[in-house]
């Protein structure tokens, strides 16, 4: 049968609505997307101590968007890093490297064409350490926050370092393993040619109230000292090397020397005292002798 007008217009109508709310739909599932997949692979090698193993895993619950490997063998080269997260479908890779059991230097990469930085870390407290009152959830995103320093034009450096301390600690939006809110900061700030890492928790103020957000430490603290930028992963041309950075075998070994010059000058001033002595020249007493007898 023909249809009226009416009846053409109210199907009409219908179909528009429809369509409207298929591309809601549509809109709603974009927006819930999860679109910068970027994921950190967080990792050492062997004979890591226990402090520096308990910082790791401090990094790992602050990164929701982190990967844990099985330990790395010392002989092997480091270029079997990137098939590592190839393998694990990484593109960012945190690496802790010990040195003599002292000494821990931290890797972060952009696999697996770079850039690459090397680090060494100094100044480490884990939460365990601290017992700091801050706390934050599980899972949330954090909020990067850096100084002024970071961009500064006459700095390159910094600011390549800024662009990887944002891809490999900064969780994307809308990963499966984070929580959609921000209650947490991490703050980078570059003083005295070192980077220092600080992790603060978000204290709103209750409702009704004038008071102004504060910020509890939560931890862990560590202070990354630049070594050198590779142009690749793990390997490749220098881009950049601190001039500011001694090494901590120079540091040792001044340190020994410095206590062997405090001995060196202790046994000089023994023999120049005993040389005093020696040359000391008393008058003769002429009674003295006289009673010998």
């Amino acid at each position: 049968m023909p249809k009226s007008k009416n009846e053409k217009k109210v199907i009409e109508k219908v179909n528009n609505n429809n369509n409207e709310n298929e591309d809601s739909k549509v809109d709603k599932r974009q927006s819930y997307r999860y679109l910068n997949k970027q994921r950190t692979l967080v990792f050492c090698s062997r004979g890591i101590t226990s402090r520096y193993r308990h910082l790791m895993q401090d990094i790992r619950m602050l990164l929701p968007h982190s990967k844990k490997d099985s330990k790395l063998d010392q002989k092997d080269k480091l270029d079997v890093i990137n098939e590592v997260c190839e393998l694990k479908n990484c593109n960012n890779c945190i690496f802790f490297e010990t040195r003599k059991f002292k000494d821990l230097y931290m890797w972060m990469s952009c696999t697996p064409n770079g850039p690459s930085v090397k680090f060494n870390v100094v100044n480490i407290h884990t939460m365990s350490e601290l017992k700091l009152t801050g706390n934050c959830l599980r899972g949330s995103r954090p909020i990067l926050s850096f100084s002024a320093e970071f961009d500064n034009d006459e700095e390159p450096h910094l600011q390549l370092l800024k662009h990887m301390f944002t891809k490999n600690f900064g969780t994307p939006n809308n990963h499966p393993r984070s929580k959609p809110f921000f209650d947490h900061v991490f703050q980078f700030t570059y003083l005295d040619h070192r980077i220092w890492f600080r992790n603060f928790q978000i204290v709103w103020p209750e409702k009704g109230t004038n008071d102004e957000i504060e910020l509890t430490e939560i931890g862990p603290r560590f202070v990354l000292e630049p070594i050198k930028i590779f142009s690749g992963s793990f390997k490749g041309s220098t881009l950049y090397q601190d001039p500011y950075f001694i090494s901590p075998n120079k540091i040792r070994s001044m340190s020994i020397k410095n206590k062997g010059r405090k001995y060196d000058v202790r046994t000089f001033q023994k023999k120049n005292t005993q040389n005093k002595k020696d040359n000391i020249s008393y008058p003769l007493d002429e009674i003295k002798s006289v009673f010998k007898d």
